[in-house]
């Protein structure tokens, strides 16, 4: 009569070879740990600190002249108008942004746009509603 071990497929005496069999690799006389240069190095001091969660603030990696909000929200304009929209003028963007469910205050943003003028860029458009852009190297 066979014995059933459970989910085992082997019985004690096949586990007993298999130990054995793998007891050479498991003492193995080798480092069971990484190289030390192949170890993650931490960032440097001069390194922004990376935000731990994607629904956590921006932090760091501000270009000089924005703080934190500025950069979300050109992020955001730039995420809801899309890349074929320029250059554009103040109708198109505001339709664009209507279009593409953007939020109400983007779109009451867009409104303060100067009538006559068009856009090549998010840039251009950041700096017309007033959000601080990065200062230019020189």
């Amino acid at each position: 009569m066979v014995m059933e071990h459970g989910t085992d497929k082997t019985g004690p005496a096949r586990d007993d070879v298999m130990k054995r069999q793998l007891r050479g690799q498991l003492t193995a006389e080798r480092s069971l740990r990484t190289d030390e240069q192949r170890e993650l190095q931490p960032a440097g001091e001069d390194q922004p600190v990376a935000a731990w969660s994607p629904e956590s603030d921006f932090r760091g990696g501000t270009p000089s002249g924005m703080t934190e909000q500025d950069v979300g929200l050109r992020s955001e304009l730039a995420q809801h108008l899309g890349r074929s929209l320029y250059p554009a003028d103040k109708n198109t963007i505001i339709e664009t942004l209507r279009r593409n469910n953007a939020p109400d205050r983007l779109v009451t943003m867009a409104e303060r746009l100067p009538a006559h003028e068009r856009f090549g860029n998010v840039q251009s458009i950041a700096e017309a509603v007033g959000i601080h852009t990065e200062h230019r190297r020189t």
